[in-house]
This record gives structure tokens, C-alpha cells and sequence, in this order.
């Protein structure tokens, strides 16, 4: 995650204010999170930086894992699902 250092004011109309609230509401998140992560995938980060994070993820050293079942089941307990 990195520091916020930047303020930004937005004007909306109603439409699109409600669109971003609703989606907000939805994933549990603030608005400013949902506008945000529309900026990343509209404005994707320069190449040169997501072939670097790539390649740390790529070079991290092993983790244990459970097993299908249970990173399933913890990934839908994240969701909020019961199924």
C-alpha cells in the first residue's frame, strides 16, 4: 500500500456518484478506494514498475499452503460466503 500524499476534489453528478457509492457499499470499501482502483485499471502503472513487482512475487521465497479445500474455504469466509 503506499502513503497517501495527494489530495484530489472530484466533482460528480448524481449518476456516477451513485454508481461509485452503490459499488462501494457493495465491496465494503470507500468510495475514494473504488476511484482509486478505477484510476489503476484505466491508467495501468508503467511497465518498468509492474515488471519489477513481477518479478519479487515471482522470486519470493515458498510458503506453506493448505490444501484446495481449505484455501477455498478461507478465501469464501473472506468473500463473507457459507458455501
Amino acid at each position: 500500500m503506499h502513503m497517501m500524499t495527494h489530495r484530489l476534489q472530484l466533482l460528480l453528478d448524481e449518476e456516477r456518484y451513485e454508481r461509485v457509492s452503490a459499488l462501494a457499499r457493495q465491496r465494503q470499501v470507500s468510495v475514494a478506494t473504488v476511484i482509486r482502483d478505477a484510476i489503476d485499471r484505466g491508467l495501468p502503472a508503467a511497465p518498468r514498475r509492474r515488471s519489477a513487482a513481477a518479478k519479487r512475487i515471482l522470486s519470493a521465497d515458498p510458503m506453506p499452503v493448505g490444501d484446495v479445500n481449505e484455501l477455498v474455504a478461507e478465501l469464501n469466509e473472506l468473500r463473507g460466503r457459507t458455501t
